[in-house]
């Protein structure tokens, strides 16, 4: 049987719908990809070995990632695990069959899979034919369904896309995001080594500005990993991922506080500085690299915003002297 496409299908609704007749007999609308998965599906239902399920694509939660988690992820898989202890599993995972005879692919439900291993059960798996688009999209939408990523862990998740072979268009789709969207999330992975957000973790509660802020650290050289790491390790795992992540960004800034201090210098943005003295101020930027054509273009406009800046300048002081 030839594997669905990701442009014959919207989403997991869909895709699950397709192959289950008693929804479309019913006329089911779900409402959200999981509900779709559980109504449209339940002829491809079927109970599994864990042993025979393996992983399948990128990871798309934080907690898979890191080295330190915060104290809640622990206490909700023991919540889960109990759960399904106490009445059995009520969501079924999503599998494909895997070109390993006997064996499948999860494409989602990692902890319901492994509470049901570490119980010794069977899991209860909603058996699909899917190629890896359409499967990297259902994995997207049905975690966005359940609960919504930090912005570090989609700014991992895409990247981890990408390195599985698939191209941005695929991870703006997987994620919803827009380029500036996707940009912004590469930016973060580009610039905070890896080991340093394995040991930050997901933190729930710290969006964009934040990250982007510790990136720019990175990319400064305010911080580098290995100061990076030293700061993290006198936190101590005991803080929760979002109180890391601050106290790293405050160490940060009082070091470029201190940098400026001593050498009278400060780099807003990768490749531009800008020093003070006592007798004149002077901007440099490097004409290679990522700024070759931001140098060009300052280049030709740096006259003409000096010349609005300085209006402005003589404007308000014009306005306070009266």
């Amino acid at each position: 049987m030839a594997r669905k496409s990701l442009q014959e299908l919207s989403g997991i609704a869909n895709t699950i719908a397709k192959s289950g007749p008693k929804a479309a007999e019913k006329g089911v609308k779900p409402s959200a990809p999981a509900l779709g998965a559980l109504q449209g599906s339940l002829a491809s239902i079927r109970e599994i070995e864990p042993g025979l399920i393996d992983d399948w694509g990128p990871v798309d939660r934080l907690e898979e990632f890191t080295a330190v988690n915060i104290e809640e992820d622990d206490e909700s898989f023991e919540s889960l695990k109990s759960s399904i202890r106490e009445g059995g599993q009520q969501v079924p995972i999503l599998v494909r069959r895997s070109k390993s005879d006997g064996h499948y692919e999860a494409i989602y439900g990692r902890r319901r899979l492994r509470a049901c291993r570490e119980l010794g059960l069977k899991v209860r798996a909603n058996v699909q034919d899917i190629d890896d688009a359409t499967a990297l999209l259902a994995k997207g939408l049905e975690n966005a369904a359940r609960r919504n990523l930090s912005f570090y862990e989609k700014a991992r998740f895409a990247e981890a896309i990408q390195a599985a072979g698939h191209d941005a268009s695929t991870t703006k789709q997987v994620l919803n995001l827009s380029a500036s969207g996707l940009s912004h999330l590469t930016k973060i992975t580009q610039n905070v080594p890896r080991s340093i957000g394995d040991l930050i973790g997901a933190a729930p509660k710290s969006g964009r500005p934040k990250w982007t802020q510790l990136a720019e650290m990175f990319s400064g050289k305010k911080l580098s990993e290995k100061s990076a790491a030293q700061v993290l390790e006198r936190v101590g795992s005991e803080a929760g991922s979002d109180e890391r992540l601050e106290q790293l960004l405050m160490v940060g800034v009082k070091r470029e506080a201190r940098q400026v201090a001593a050498t009278g210098s400060v780099s807003p943005v990768e490749g531009v500085t800008i020093k003070s003295g006592k007798g004149s101020v002077s901007m440099s930027i490097k004409r290679g690299g990522g700024n070759a054509a931001f140098a060009e273009w300052l280049d030709e406009n740096l006259a003409e915003i000096i010349k609005r800046s300085y209006a402005e300048f003589t404007t308000v002081n014009s306005q306070d002297e009266k």
